[in-house]
């Protein structure tokens, strides 16, 4: 089986050499990194942006047939309790995904998408009294987006263990990862 960066090398037909010399690092490292050495560090960033790809895109992970599927649902699950309470709905399912030490691309973006999700909902929650002022004398706004923010999490949270239990893949996600 062909390493990430062995794919991204053919994929632009650069040979090893070649890759090497457009990155400054030794073919030795290059051929240790396709053989299954762990990239990181300045190789991660050096090959990524030779590349042009993410870091993301380079870096091997377990299997995805190796996932706990089973536990990852709970993750994501973890923040439904607390969908009320600010920020407990992303510490609750980082420091399970890091207890049980499944940390993998699903649980960050189960994380990542908590954090987006809560960083939005809280702006437009704290923008919410201005829009109301422009809008109308009644004090209804704030009260409905946080409402409405809470639904759409709680959506958000089931419709992706719904997703993780038919296709093993997350609904909704991101294009990037906070973790």
């Amino acid at each position: 089986m062909k390493s990430k960066l062995t794919k991204c090398r053919e994929k632009l037909n650069l040979t090893q050499s070649e890759l090497a010399d457009k990155t400054g690092l030794s073919v030795r490292t290059i051929q240790r990194i396709e053989a299954g050495s762990k990239l990181k560090g300045h190789s991660l960033n050096a090959l990524a942006q030779a590349l042009n790809v993410s870091n993301d895109e380079l870096v091997e992970e377990k299997n995805e047939a190796s996932f706990n599927y089973k536990l990852i649902k709970l993750i994501n699950l973890s923040s439904l309790p607390f969908v009320v309470v600010p920020f407990a709905n992303i510490a609750i399912p980082l420091m399970l995904m890091h207890h049980k030490k499944e940390v993998n691309s699903l649980t960050k973006q189960i994380v990542s998408v908590q954090i987006s999700w809560t960083i939005l909902s809280g702006v437009i929650f704290l923008l919410s009294p201005f829009i109301n002022r422009l809008f109308s004398s009644e004090n209804k706004l704030t009260l409905i987006v946080l409402i409405v923010s809470i639904l759409v999490n709680i959506f958000i949270i089931l419709r992706n263990t719904i997703s993780l239990d038919k296709k093993n893949k997350l609904h909704i996600k991101l294009n990037f990862s906070f973790l």
